[in-house]
Parts: structure tokens; C-alpha cells; sequence
């Protein structure tokens, strides 16, 4: 049989599948991740001739297909967050993306440096990869589509966290390749990684699509009002705009990741209850849902061909200790003092989701530099996200229940209201908040 359109027909009803499939496990600790990953690995069980899955291998294959998955996704998850930013509203997705991710990385490089024996390079690349909350599979605990709706502290924060941390984990993968190629010595690259990698490169990825987002308002909303130029109610213009922010960001040097969703973010804040944010949300919700298939295949497919042979206890005590006890501790630590209720700061912390973009630097960096040891770092990161698929993927349903039944009412006071009336100096004469969204 041909190859090529064996994997058409697998493709087409795995996507077909997707129409329904996250409505029917929206109520049940189960996702529709953990299906395809083991319907991946019962494919490349069987001898269909399907394209090689495994990383190493295909590392090219691998960094353009999640590069692609992610920016697709971060602009839907910049699209459909309704709340303002502010420093006092998004407080907690920036002490998640500043103090909780700097905590995960130090120690999860640690542990690979010290428990492993990895060289600093490859222990640095480990921790990089796997610090980011995925944007991708992580939309059991996220808010759902544009609406007018008041998020809730935990949603909106792991919504925000997501869109915000892929990008922010890059000036670390950048820090691994710089160790990787230069060596110890930081007068062969602590400089230029300061100011170019974590400086300009944020500064310029913020820059431009924040830039790009008021044009595409522009564009978009302000000149049809004019009769300049017809309306458009498409949504694919959400996908060739995530590629024209991501595509020229990169051509600056900038970190595209971080543009497209501040693209999404800055068009959303435009009538927030305009229609359109909706027919663009879904669009790219669409699109998405089709990668998301192909990558989790491939990464099923991966796993049944070898992806975790060079998994050590060490290393799978790594992952596990990751997921269970660094990620919710340095959660906790980072949001100590904000104004969200315990119980919805340990869901926030224990939910840092591990997934495709974890996939997408290792690839990254790989191709960037040589660092030793790559098979066990592939086995550790993809452990780490199949652990993640699994244990997530049961408790989210569950837990995110539990905190929608025990959450009163009056815990819903507009965050944008309580922004401007911290700026006044009013903060005194309403009531102290005890959830975030207060």
C-alpha cells in the first residue's frame, strides 16, 4: 500500500475523530492526548510502513511541525483571554513566568548536573525544555473560547502562563546552546546572552506584536467602520496572521512566540465582545486540533519505536519528582503574598502541563548545537510529557470541578474594575480580595 496515502486515511479519521472527541471527554478524567498517544503507539506497532517518528532522526521534522502547532496555538490562547493586562490583575501568570519558572529550571538543571551527570550544557537544555507550561495540551485547566464571561483565578492563570512562557523559556534553551558551543567561561557568552538573547529578543518580540496587533486592529476593525476597506468575518486571517507576526519577528531577531501572543492578546482588547474575536479563536482551535493529532502520533508512534530505551531510573525519577514536587513547590513559592485562595494556588502550581513545547527546544537546540548525550535527553523529556499526559489528563477534570463547586459567587469582582481602583488609591474602601479575580 502507499505510504502516502495510508497516512491520509490515518490523519483524516484521527482529525475527523477531533470534531467530537473533546466534547465527549470534556466530563471524564480522560483526554482525547492520552487516546492518540496510545493510538500512535498501536499504529507503529503494526507494519503499515508509517513515516519514521522517532526525533533524533527526524529532528527537522520534529522542530517544524511543534514550531507550527505552538504558534497556532498561542494565538488562539492570546485571543480568547478577556482580562486586561495590568500589573495587579496579571500578577500571577508573571510571578509564574519570572520567580516559578526560574525555581523549576534551577533545579530541575541541578538535579541533571549533579543526580545525572549531565555535562552543564545538556543539564541547562533539560531544564529549559521542560520549564514551560504547554499551551497545547493544557486546555482542560485553561479558559475557554472569546466570551464575556469573568474568568476564574486558575484558568485565567494558566492560560496566561502558557501563552507567556514558551517565549520566555527561550533565552535559556539559548543559554544551553551558548554553553554548548562556547564552553564555561562566561566571557565567551554571558554578555551577549544578557543583552541579546534575554534582553533584545524579549523586548523586540513584545515590540513587534504588540506593533502588529494595532495594525492588524486597524486593519481588521477601525477602517471597515470607515467604509475604507470591506469587513472581513474569515477566520483564517488568524492563521496568516500568526505566521506574518512569527515570520517577521524572527526575520528581527525577536522571539516570535512572544509576538504571536501579544498579537492575539492586543486584538482581543479591541471590543472584547466583538463576534469576529470568536470566528478567529475557532479558526485557529481548528487548525490546531489537526497538528495536535499528527504530533501525538508521531510522539505514540515514537515511544512504541524506542523513545524511552535510553530512560534510566535516574532519569524517570527526574521527571517524576518534576512534575510532582518541584513544579508545585516553586509554584506555591512564586505566588506566596498574591491574593488567590490556597486551594486554587496549589491547583494553579500542581498544573504546569508539559507538552509540545518542551518538544519543539530540545529540537531546537539540537539543531543549533551538539550536546551530549541526546538520546537520554529525548527519553527524559518525552517521559516527562507522557507522565504529564496521563497524570493531568485524569486529575484536570476532577480537580477544575471541585474548584468550580466550592467557588462562591461573590469571589467574581471585575479585575480590571479592582486594577483601576488599586491605580486611584481605592483600594482601601473595597472589600480585601481573597481570589485573584477580586
Amino acid at each position: 500500500m502507499d505510504i502516502y496515502l495510508i497516512s491520509f486515511v490515518v490523519i483524516g479519521i484521527a482529525a475527523l475523530a477531533m470534531a467530537w472527541l473533546p466534547t465527549w471527554f470534556k466530563n471524564v478524567p480522560f483526554s482525547y492526548a492520552m487516546l492518540f498517544i496510545g493510538v500512535g503507539f498501536l499504529l507503529y506497532k503494526l507494519p503499515l510502513g508509517l513515516p519514521e517518528p522517532d526525533p533524533l532522526r527526524q529532528n527537522d521534522m520534529a522542530l517544524r511541525l511543534s514550531e507550527l502547532c505552538v504558534i497556532i496555538t498561542l494565538m488562539g490562547t492570546g485571543i480568547k483571554i478577556n482580562r486586561r493586562f495590568s500589573l495587579f490583575s496579571w500578577q500571577v501568570p508573571l510571578r509564574l513566568v519570572s520567580w516559578t519558572m526560574l525555581l523549576c529550571i534551577g533545579a530541575l538543571a541541578f538535579m541533571a548536573w549533579w543526580w545525572l551527570g549531565f555535562p552543564v550544557a545538556s543539564a541547562v537544555l533539560l531544564a529549559a525544555a521542560l520549564a514551560p507550561t504547554d499551551p497545547v495540551l493544557a486546555s482542560d485547566v485553561q479558559v475557554g473560547p472569546p466570551s464575556e464571561e469573568v474568568e476564574d483565578a486558575t484558568r485565567f492563570a494558566l492560560t496566561a502562563e502558557a501563552g507567556l512562557n514558551d517565549g520566555m523559556a527561550f533565552p535559556f534553551t539559548w543559554l544551553a546552546v551558548g554553553l554548548a558551543l562556547h564552553g564555561l567561561d562566561p566571557e565567551n557568552w554571558l554578555g551577549h546572552w544578557l543583552s541579546y538573547d534575554l534582553l533584545y529578543r524579549i523586548v523586540v518580540g513584545v515590540g513587534v506584536g504588540f506593533l502588529l496587533g494595532k495594525v492588524l486592529q486597524y486593519f481588521l476593525f477601525k477602517l471597515p467602520k470607515k467604509g475604507k476597506i470591506p469587513e472581513t468575518q474569515d477566520g483564517f486571517v488568524a492563521i496568516s496572521a500568526t505566521l506574518l507576526v512569527y515570520g517577521l519577528t524572527e526575520m528581527v531577531h525577536g522571539y516570535g512566540f512572544i509576538a504571536v501572543f501579544v498579537t492575539g492578546l492586543t486584538l482581543k482588547h479591541y471590543e472584547k465582545g466583538h463576534s469576529y474575536h470568536r470566528e478567529l479563536h475557532d479558526f485557529t482551535d481548528q487548525i490546531e486540533r489537526i497538528l495536535v493529532v499528527i504530533v501525538l502520533i508521531l510522539l505514540g508512534g515514537s515511544i512504541s519505536r524506542g523513545l524511552l530505551d535510553a530512560l534510566t531510573w535516574q532519569g524517570a525519577v527526574v521527571g517524576i519528582m518534576f512534575l510532582i514536587i518541584i513544579r508545585p513547590l516553586a509554584g506555591y513559592i512564586g505566588l506566596l503574598g498574591v491574593p488567590v485562595k490556597t486551594r486554587e494556588k496549589w491547583a494553579i502550581s500542581f498544573f504546569g502541563i508539559r507538552g509540545i513545547g518542551s518538544i519543539f527546544y530540545v529540537s531546537f537546540a539540537l539543531s543549533e548545537a551538539k550536546f551530549v548525550n541526546p538520546e537520554e535527553i529525548w527519553a527524559i523529556v518525552g517521559f516527562t510529557i507522557l507522565l504529564s499526559i496521563f497524570m493531568h489528563g485524569i486529575l484536570a477534570t476532577p480537580v477544575m470541578g471541585y474548584l468550580d463547586k466550592v467557588r462562591k459567587p461573590d469571589d467574581f469582582i471585575d479585575p480590571d474594575q479592582a486594577a483601576q481602583e488599586m491605580s486611584e488609591g481605592k483600594e482601601e474602601s473595597r472589600p480585601q480580595p481573597s481570589n485573584i479575580d477580586e
